[in-house]
């Protein structure tokens, strides 16, 4: 998928998460699911290709099938999306992202907490040509 295309995207999810933000909160209280079903339901009112707890193949180095887990969300099949709802994003929330996409080869991750105050949101990019994670400031 194009670079335009994924940045706006990102910009449709970091929009329509933010718009969540305010009406259910500001980190008050509701349970991770919760945020994944309110994301997903107005991402599809958007016209948008939402998948929720799809099922990632996750593979070794040599292509070799390792077993799979399970996204919170993955949209237009390209960009996986990590939720929380902690105090603050931590160090291994952004590593867990960053092993899904290096894992299950997607280049595009966006990783959103709801739990805090102040909403936050990171993109993340893996490139297998590069064979290396990158780390986007916040999108806010």
């Amino acid at each position: 998928m194009e670079n335009k295309t994924i940045k706006k995207l990102c910009d449709i999810i970091r929009q329509t998460g933010f718009d969540i933000h305010v009406f259910h909160g500001h980190g008050h209280g509701h349970l991770e699911k919760v945020y994944e079903n309110v994301l997903a339901h107005r991402l599809r009112k958007r016209g948008l290709h939402v998948k929720q707890q799809e099922p990632v193949t996750v593979f070794d180095e040599d292509g070799t099938v390792l077993g799979e887990y399970f996204v919170d969300l993955l949209l237009e099949k390209e960009i996986v999306v990590e939720l929380k709802t902690a105090k603050k994003l931590a160090p291994e929330h952004q590593a867990q992202i960053l092993g899904h996409l290096k894992s299950s080869r997607r280049e595009h991750g966006l990783l959103i907490n709801f739990g805090s105050y102040k909403f936050q949101i990171r993109k993340f990019a893996w490139s297998e040509n590069e064979q290396q994670l990158r780390a986007a400031a916040p999108i806010l």
